[in-house]
């Protein structure tokens, strides 16, 4: 698991680099498009709320499940540029921490991961399951990061990407 997991985490395959696509300045990272639901700032801050989530529940300090869907999102589309800076930073440490836990040998990755919530109860949750189901929905998220770049006028990423 933990080459290709690395790999897809870090942008190789069909993947822009997860870091390269929350580059931008905090004024960019506010802007939400026209039609667009969301700031880049607002998807990064999402997936900052579920990789802490998850890794919270990996160490066995499960935190409560929201209430509500909106409890996972920020209460502002745009941040101030310190702040903009620390989910970003967070971003990559967190980034970080699932690519040495992919790293980890197959008994731990075997290790199950107790529910916190009902919903989780009907799911697998294994260590490597619970990667991947972060990782898809970091994915997920990223694409609609680089969306709401192209729509702001704001890719490729300054280290380059496939522009289509």
């Amino acid at each position: 698991m933990s080459q290709v997991f690395v790999e897809l985490l870090h942008g190789q395959h069909a993947h822009a680099d997860s870091r390269a696509c929350v580059d931008v300045t905090a004024e960019v990272a506010g802007r939400r498009p026209a039609a667009g639901p969301h700031s880049v700032f607002e998807l990064v801050w999402h997936m900052n709320y579920w990789m802490d989530y998850e890794l919270a529940r990996i160490a066995g300090r499960p935190r409560p499940y929201p209430e509500h869907a909106a409890l996972s999102w920020p209460a502002a589309p745009a941040p101030e540029p310190a702040a903009w800076a620390a989910e970003v930073a967070r971003f990559g440490e967190q980034l970080g921490r699932l690519g040495e836990l992919a790293r980890s040998g197959e008994a731990e990755l075997a290790r199950p991961i107790a529910p916190s919530h009902e919903s989780e109860a009907r799911h697998a949750a294994s260590l490597e399951s619970v990667l991947w189901q972060t990782l898809v929905h970091n994915s997920y998220h990223l694409g609609q990061v680089a969306m709401v770049r192209q729509m702001l006028g704001a890719w490729p990423p300054r280290s380059g990407s496939d522009t289509w």
